[in-house]
């Protein structure tokens, strides 16, 4: 007959049974949660004169530009809804933070209306964020003459002085953004200054009336374009040709039948010059 259990074996099973229950217990979670210390703030507590504001709309694309009293990382977010989802930056590859913020809205659909919103972050971390805004893109735009000088119409990069950050003709800032119709790219040179050039060969040669040319700028003013000077495959020399600003394209009279251009920096505030599109009208008269 086996022994009864006695009460100090009893105890010890309870006890080992504690000990087994406590070790498979998960542990207890660690509060992970991270403390907000940042602030949200509204826009418009540093924007001077007006609000941001959409310009130069066109059938698939739109310029905003705002001035802020403070720099800031700034971004436009838009959409069709206020769900936006496409977002929009300054092209400036200093990567810091500004005062005058013109990023373009690219990839727009024409004869529709936008949402957008701009948001800017502080050095010290501060977010602004402004209110809703909307805008309706125009109908679509016929082309009434075409860029010869355009990878559209077959034109193509021959030679660069330089791409920044030694980027491919057809990468980010490389030399193809200076001829591919969209002014949310620009092409820049690394560093050259009044040393930059670019070389564009139209697809055949072209009896040319005008040339049409944007400058880039950079926030802390370098990279723009004052003059410059045009080279013909002949070796026939036009200009020098000024630039008033960085605000748009600027066209000029030209009276030359060539098949590529060369385009020389003779004059600018230095650093990474470059263009946002260059433009060649005429009629084509050769063979490609």
């Amino acid at each position: 007959m086996r022994d009864r259990p006695t009460r100090a074996r009893i105890l010890l099973l309870f006890v080992l049974a504690g000990w087994v229950l406590a070790a498979c217990r998960p542990a207890a979670t660690k509060n992970v949660t991270a403390e907000r210390d940042y602030q949200v703030r509204a826009l418009e507590l540093v924007t001077v004169a007006e609000p941001p504001q959409i310009v130069d709309i066109t059938d698939t694309d739109a310029v905003l530009i705002f001035q802020s009293s403070i720099p800031l990382a700034c971004s436009v977010i838009y959409g069709k809804t206020t769900a936006y989802g496409q977002i929009a930056v300054d092209q400036d590859m200093a990567g810091g933070a500004h005062t005058d913020h013109h990023p373009v809205l690219s990839g727009l659909d024409p004869e529709t209306e936008y949402h957008y919103r701009v948001q800017g972050t502080a050095a010290d971390g501060t977010l602004f964020i402004g209110t809703d805004g909307t805008f309706r893109t125009l109908p679509v735009q016929e082309k009434v003459e075409t860029n010869l000088a355009s990878l559209e119409a077959g034109a193509r990069v021959v030679a660069v002085s330089s791409n920044f950050g030694g980027a491919a003709n057809d990468e980010a800032w490389g030399a193809n953004s200076a001829i591919d119709g969209d002014r949310a790219t620009a092409w820049s040179s690394a560093g050259d200054g009044n040393e930059a050039f670019i070389e564009i060969e139209l697809a055949r040669p072209a009896q040319l009336y005008t040339v049409e040319v944007w400058t880039r700028l950079m926030s802390d003013g370098s990279s723009q374009i004052f003059a410059f000077t045009l080279t013909t495959d002949s070796g026939q020399v036009l200009g020098p040709f000024t630039l008033q600003d960085a605000e748009q394209a600027y066209r000029f009279d030209v009276d030359v039948t060539a098949r590529s251009l060369r385009l020389d920096v003779t004059d600018s505030s230095g650093g990474n010059t470059g263009l946002v599109e260059f433009a060649a009208y005429g009629t084509p008269v050769g063979k490609r």
